[in-house]
This record gives C-alpha cells, structure tokens and sequence, in this order.
C-alpha cells in the first residue's frame, strides 16, 4: 500500500482546533489542500504527521508550538501612535492593520489594546505560542 513520503504531492482534508475545541481552519465543505510535503510551505509538524500516512487513512495529530508557529515574541508587541495611524482609521480591539517596511516587506498586525494617544499591536501570528490538533485524511498520493 501506498505511503506518504518526503516530496510527495498530497491531497488532505483537515480540521485544525485548539486544545479547547476551537476550530481556526478546516477544508470542510472545501476541496483539500493539496501540496509537496518537503517545501516548507506548511508548518513542520504538519508535514511530519502526515509521513507513513496511507491512502485514506484518518488520524489526530497534536503538533507542539516549536513545530507550528513557534512562540509569541514579546518584540513583536508594541506600543505606537495614534498619529502613525491613516486618519482615516478609527482603531479597535481586534482590528488588523498591515505595516510595510522600506524594503517593501509586509507585516500583518492586530490592534490588541487602545489607549487615549496609543495603541498597541501585536505582529505575533495568531497561532503563536498555542498546542495545534489536526484531524488529517488522506485522500491523495502522487510521486
């Protein structure tokens, strides 16, 4: 029987929760994501669970913070303001900005805390610091 290996192109369905059965991504109700294992286009532990994988096999992985999105940084938490923002933009808890750097890189940013002249910005991803569970099928194996 087929396996999944390293460079593989896949076809998984997934449903991705928190340790609290939160769910922040499935393929649910979608086509599955389909990619080379061994590009790095997905987090590590994501690709690691899906090795020795058969076709159609189901199974949960729980995949640590060092093998998702690592932990939340602290640098990446700043205090900046109001002024630097577009006047056109009211700021609130929760609402995402993008910074672009003079290099032309963009940085996606959520507003965490609003004070009277500051706010406060959080470059961290959102899945920073957090325990990952996948429920994985495969329902494809080329290569």
């Amino acid at each position: 029987m087929i396996q999944v290996r390293e460079n593989n192109t896949v076809k998984v369905h997934y449903v991705g929760k928190l340790s609290d059965g939160q769910v922040f991504d499935t393929s649910e109700g979608k086509e599955p994501l389909e990619f080379t294992l061994g590009q790095g286009k997905l987090i590590p532990g994501f690709e690691k669970g899906l090795i020795d994988m058969k076709l159609n096999e189901k199974k949960t992985i729980t995949i640590s913070q060092e093998d998702a999105y690592g932990e939340a940084r602290q640098d990446l938490i700043q205090e900046v303001d109001k002024s630097q923002l577009p006047e056109d933009i009211t700021p609130e808890v929760g609402m995402g900005l993008v910074s672009k750097s003079s290099d032309g890189n963009e940085m996606n940013l959520l507003i965490v805390k609003v004070k009277e002249a500051t706010i406060v910005i959080d470059g961290n991803h959102p899945l920073a610091g957090k325990e990952l569970i996948f429920d994985l099928e495969v329902v494809d194996i080329q290569g």
